[in-house]
């Protein structure tokens, strides 16, 4: 197991950048890892606009803890954390390889507050399957940082901001997950209707929208306070929380601009978001 002592640090891993924009993934259906649509092409038109990454550190709805951790291995297995779909989908690797500097780089930039160095958990889908759009060769180091479940909305935030430093290290730091996200009321017979969507995600969507575009970060980082049309949208928080760390890396000067922005099957929606 690597320690601070045993690593190089991160200033002389990485070289010094301009400051390398965020962004907010909607991973929506593990499925779009192997599908060709308009948002994995959206994916891979934001990748061009960005200049190549150091490293990746991703944060997904798929590793929802107790405590937060980070992985350092040197190799983090593709993890395949899904049930009942083609055996083309379970065959899908995504070999990048790790980056236990940058591990324990995070470690230190986020003290107090304790993170773990995992060796067990790898790329789950939330990652690999948007990240093997951006960067198809997996020639960008990837680590993932999990969330912690026991924390509330201003929590996260406030800890993703101690991250800043790594952005002027090349560093591109993405949230993966989906801000209208409830499977239990999908509408199966309209699995795959694109700009579809309750009244209740239409307006969750244009109500949140209208919060980021304004820059009106508080009610987004409060959400478990707003009426029941987020509440449907967001039953749990695990695949709305990577945007609260997003929101978390933006500064005054930086603008926000949101692609993808599409409802699918009634009750999702692939909403994405560059900060830069």
């Amino acid at each position: 197991m690597p320690t601070l002592n045993d690593l190089s640090t991160l200033s002389e891993t990485f070289s010094a950048t301009e400051k390398m924009p965020v962004l907010f993934l909607g991973h929506g259906n593990p499925m779009n890892a192997i599908e060709e649509n308009e948002f994995v092409a959206g994916f891979r038109a934001v990748a061009k606009t960005i200049p190549k990454p150091n490293a990746i550190l991703c944060i997904s709805a798929h590793w929802f803890t107790k405590g937060t951790k980070v992985t350092a291995m040197q190799m983090p297995p593709t993890i395949h954390d899904f049930g009942g779909f083609p055996k083309a989908l379970y065959e899908v690797q995504y070999p990048a390889k790790g980056s236990p500097e940058l591990a324990i780089e995070t470690q230190k930039l986020l003290e107090p507050t304790p993170i773990e160095l995992d060796f067990d958990w790898g790329l789950d889908h939330g990652a690999w399957s948007v990240i093997k759009h951006l960067y198809p060769e997996a020639n960008i180091p990837v680590i993932q940082m999990s969330i912690d479940y026991t924390k509330p909305g201003a929590y996260h935030f406030e800890l993703a901001s101690k991250l800043q430093k790594l952005r002027n290290k090349g560093i591109l730091i993405i949230g993966s997950g989906n801000i209208v996200h409830n499977l239990r009321m999908v509408d199966f017979a309209n699995i795959n209707r694109v700009d579809y969507g309750y009244d209740w995600a239409i307006e969750a969507r244009e109500t949140i929208n209208n919060h980021l575009k304004n820059g009106n970060f508080e009610p987004l980082i409060h959400f478990e306070k707003a009426g029941k049309a987020i509440q449907l949208a967001i039953p749990t928080p695990d695949h709305y929380l990577p945007l609260v760390y997003t929101l978390g890396l933006k500064n005054n000067s930086e603008e926000l601009h949101l692609f993808n922005d599409k409802l699918l099957a009634g009750s999702l929606s692939m909403t994405s978001v560059k900060i830069q």
